[in-house]
């Protein structure tokens, strides 16, 4: 039985879909709720309007703005990703050339690793929304029946 709004729909149970992994659809920056549907415009993050968001999810129909300013709280993620991309580079450094207080590679992993933060901001602002939004909203395994069955009885 599957409960959409107000309405029971009775559906087969498919055992051949699982749900997807979530941390798998969150790098694939897609939507929260049914981890299928793509969350922006343009698939490539080093497009020229790479922050273009759809409306709603096209496959589950999911709001992708849930109210005005919602994504203020992204600064706060996309700080906590620059921080574990900085820790995740020092360690790579530090055991891949090393460091030293008598010579400058530290100050090598300084350049190395701002150039590696300007690389990867595109990606990391919209990982960072990505993330924002699967904290308020949550996989539902429902979710694509249920906008079918809403957008039949909507053509009906």
């Amino acid at each position: 039985m599957l409960i959409c709004g107000n309405k029971n729909y009775t559906m087969e149970k498919d055992t051949s879909h699982q749900h997807p992994m979530y941390l798998i659809s969150l790098l694939q920056l897609k939507c929260p709720r049914c981890r299928q549907g793509e969350m922006y415009i343009h698939k490539k993050s080093y497009s020229k309007k790479f922050m273009q968001m759809h409306e709603k999810c096209p496959v589950c129909g999911q709001p992708m703005e849930i109210e005005p300013s919602f994504y203020y709280g992204t600064g706060y993620v996309s700080y906590a990703l620059a921080v574990a991309v900085t820790i995740a580079s020092f360690i790579a450094w530090w055991v891949i050339v090393g460091l030293s207080l008598h010579d400058n590679r530290f100050f090598w992993w300084i350049g190395w690793n701002a150039a590696l933060l300007l690389v990867l901001q595109p990606y990391l602002m919209r990982l960072s929304r990505t993330v924002w939004l699967s904290f308020f909203v949550k996989y539902d395994k429902n979710a694509i029946a249920c906008e079918i069955n809403t957008a039949q009885e909507q053509a009906a």
